[in-house]
C-alpha cells in the first residue's frame, strides 16, 4: 500500500472520519492491587519477561504527579506488583526488544534549572537480558518525552522524537535513524527530521510505541491531543505508518476514544476526556488489543480493528 499524506487534519476531522470507520469493542478494566490507595494508568502493553506476561504502569497518588513504575505480573485477574521486581521514579512506561534486550523507558522530572516550582523533564532509557537485569544507557534532551525506538530489518535502529519549542512548536513528531542504541544521545536526537504536516500549530502528539511491519514499515501507535477553550485536555489514540527509508509516511487515524472505554475517575476535572496510548497487541485475527491510560487515573484495554494490516498487503 503507497504512503500518501493528504495535508493536516485537525483531531475535529479525524473524529469526523473516524465515525465511518469500524468501532472498537468489548472494554474492560484492569484492576490493579498491592500500590495502596494509589491510581495505575498510562501502561505498557503485557510483554514477556522470563516467560510471564508483565505490565509497566505509571503508579502515583491521585493528587499528585510524582510517580514510581512498577512491573505487574496477573494473579487470578488482578495485576500485583511483581515480586523482587525493581521500581523506578519514572512517568509512562514504554518497553520493546532491541538485539535480544529488553530495553525499557520513561519520563523524569526535575525541578527547572531556570523557573522556580516549575517540572523539567527527559526520558531516561533502559536495557537488559530481562526485568531484573535493567540498567540505565541512555538519555533524552532535557524537555523531550515520547521518545521511542526500534529495532530496523538491517539491524539499525529507528527514533521518533519529540521536539516542542522553536523546532516543534506545541510538540511534534521527527525522526532520525541511528547505526546502533550507542548512538541514543541528546545530539543526535536533536538532529531528527520533523515529519512535517501532521498536527496544526494548536495541536500536539507524539509517538506512544513502534511496530515493525512485515515489509519493514513502522506503524506507530500514538496521540494527538487539544486543549479547549475551557483550558480541558483532549487527547485521542492514533496510528499511522512511516517508511524509515522514503521518510513518506500515511495521514493518522484515530482508533478509539474516551467514550469507547468504560466511565471511570479521572485524576482532574480538565483530564476526563484523556486517552493515553500504552500499547497493542496484535493478534493475527484481523483485531489488536490497545492498552491505554483514562483520564490519567485508570487503565483500560479495548479491541480494535487491526490498524496496521493493510499496510502490510
Amino acid at each position: 500500500m503507497r504512503l500518501e499524506k493528504t495535508g493536516i487534519k485537525s483531531s475535529a476531522k479525524l473524529l469526523k472520519e473516524f465515525e465511518n470507520a469500524p468501532q472498537p469493542i468489548n472494554p474492560q478494566k484492569l484492576i490493579f492491587k498491592g500500590v495502596g490507595n494509589r491510581d495505575v494508568y498510562n501502561i505498557s502493553a503485557p510483554f514477556l519477561d522470563d516467560g510471564e506476561l508483565v505490565i509497566a504502569g505509571r503508579v502515583e497518588p491521585r493528587n499528585s504527579e510524582h510517580s514510581e513504575v512498577y512491573f505487574f505480573v496477573n494473579r487470578d485477574g488482578k495485576w500485583i506488583p511483581k515480586e523482587g521486581a525493581p521500581k523506578f521514579q519514572l512517568q509512562d512506561p514504554f518497553v520493546t526488544r532491541i538485539g535480544g534486550d529488553l530495553v525499557f523507558g520513561g519520563v523524569e522530572i526535575f525541578p527547572h534549572p531556570t523557573f522556580k516550582s516549575s517540572l523539567w523533564w527527559r526520558t531516561l532509557f533502559y536495557k537488559g537480558k530481562n526485568i531484573a537485569d535493567l540498567e540505565k544507557f541512555a538519555k533524552g534532551p532535557e524537555g523531550m518525552k515520547d521518545i521511542r525506538v526500534i529495532e530496523l530489518k538491517d539491524g539499525s535502529i529507528g527514533v521518533l522524537t519529540r521536539p516542542q519549542g522553536e523546532k516543534g512548536g506545541l510538540g511534534k513528531i521527527g525522526f532520525i535513524r541511528i547505526p546502533t542504541l550507542d548512538d541514543l544521545n541528546p545530539e543526535n536526537l536533536e538532529k531528527a527530521t520533523l515529519l512535517e504536516g501532521q498536527f496544526t500549530d494548536e495541536e500536539w502528539g507524539g509517538a506512544n510505541e513502534l511496530h515493525l511491519l512485515s515489509n519493514g514499515l513502522i506503524g506507530v501507535l500514538g496521540h494527538i491531543a487539544s486543549k479547549d477553550e475551557q483550558g480541558n485536555r483532549h487527547y485521542y489514540p492514533m496510528v499511522f505508518v512511516l517508511d524509515p527509508d522514503t521518510m513518506k509516511f500515511s495521514d493518522m487515524e484515530l482508533i478509539a476514544t474516551r467514550s469507547h472505554f468504560l466511565k471511570g475517575a479521572a485524576k482532574r476535572p480538565d483530564l476526563v476526556n484523556v486517552v493515553f496510548s500504552g500499547g497493542l497487541i496484535r493478534k493475527g485475527d484481523g483485531t489488536a488489543d490497545l492498552y491505554v491510560g483514562t483520564s490519567d487515573a485508570e487503565a483500560q484495554k479495548i479491541t480494535i480493528a487491526d490498524p496496521f494490516v493493510k499496510y502490510e498487503k
